[in-house]
């Protein structure tokens, strides 16, 4: 996921030359988006007041490449256990990696440990609210440091997701799909588009996200419960096909990350170091099996010890 941060921008003249001719001006989709979210967002923890800066952030370190279904329970648990970052910050890493459970791509947990620790440390155990900021945390990108500030401070920032730059590709750009890598030209268009007030950008933000995930979704677009339906790029050019490669889903059976989540599993149930021939009985090939333990230890998600034991990770992470 990918995202870009603006400060005040103009719109119009910047978007010349980045969408077709016949391609809705920006001000004509601000309001039906924005009102249909008001009507339409789904009632989810971290958008809600009490969730704070630091719900957000969780969320979104979760929410990276993970359904809303699966997050939801976990976010709810992390946050029962560690209400602020100092909470999380106060332990060891490993057991963000063990809290993480099932969600995939575990080197987020040991991320977001590490963000909460520099939080902790830099800025007195608030979620900084300057972008600059934000982007300066261990583990915090462009997106996220641009989600933090506009869902949980309201500010005037470009949030470019999955979701969103779908979207924008339909919308103004009358695309079925955006570029498998997000472009400079996406950047300026989520730039050049954004409301010109904080708050209205910030809902904007929200409202696409939201409206490439319920409504220009990547396989079955609800075009008919669209509310920009009649102003899409794509949409008034016949909704032409995808002109490129196919698209391929990512198998998972039989991979090192299988086979890493295989091990992982065996390390987060367990109170003490587990010995190697207790890990090696989690996957018959001892060549991938020892390539995974290995990367699992290079990424910092396992610890050998002396002895031929492995354990989650009890040291801390540095800040700076």
């Amino acid at each position: 996921m990918t995202a870009t941060t603006s400060e005040h921008s103009p719109t119009g003249p910047t978007t010349a030359g980045l969408r077709p001719p016949d391609s809705p001006a920006p001000t004509d989709l601000h309001t039906p988006v924005v009102e249909w979210f008001e009507h339409h967002a789904r009632d989810l923890p971290w958008r809600r007041p009490e969730a704070g800066a630091w719900g957000v952030m969780i969320s979104e370190f979760m929410l990276q490449q993970t359904p809303v279904n699966r997050v939801l329970p976990v976010y709810e648990q992390w946050l029962v256990r560690w209400p602020r970052p100092a909470d999380l910050a106060a332990e060891p890493p490993g057991e963000a990696v063990r809290a993480w459970g099932r969600l995939g791509y575990p080197r987020r947990a040991l991320r977001l440990h590490g963000a909460a620790a520099a939080i902790t440390e830099r800025h007195g155990g608030d979620v900084p609210r300057e972008h600059a900021q934000l982007l300066a945390l261990p583990g915090v990108g462009e997106y996220t440091a641009a989600a933090v500030a506009s869902f949980a401070y309201g500010q005037r920032h470009a949030v470019l997701d999955t979701n969103v730059r779908r979207v924008f590709a339909r919308a103004f750009g009358g695309r079925e799909f955006p570029p498998t890598a997000t472009t400079a030209a996406e950047r300026h268009l989520a730039r050049a588009v954004l409301p010109e007030e904080d708050t209205m950008a910030a809902r904007w933000a929200a409202a696409t996200m939201e409206l490439g995930a319920l409504v220009c979704t990547a396989r079955k677009p609800d075009c008919g419960n669209c509310p920009i339906m009649n102003l899409c790029a794509w949409r008034r050019a016949g909704s032409p096909p995808h002109d490129g490669p196919p698209r391929r889903t990512q198998s998972y059976a039989g991979t090192d990350r299988q086979v890493r989540g295989r091990l992982l599993a065996v390390l987060r149930e367990a109170v003490d170091p587990v010995p190697r021939a207790v890990l090696d009985r989690v996957w018959d090939e001892p060549v991938q099996r020892s390539r995974a333990l290995d990367g699992l230890v290079a990424d910092g998600l396992v610890e050998p010890l002396e002895g031929g034991v492995y354990r989650l990770p009890q040291s801390r992470m540095r800040t700076s």
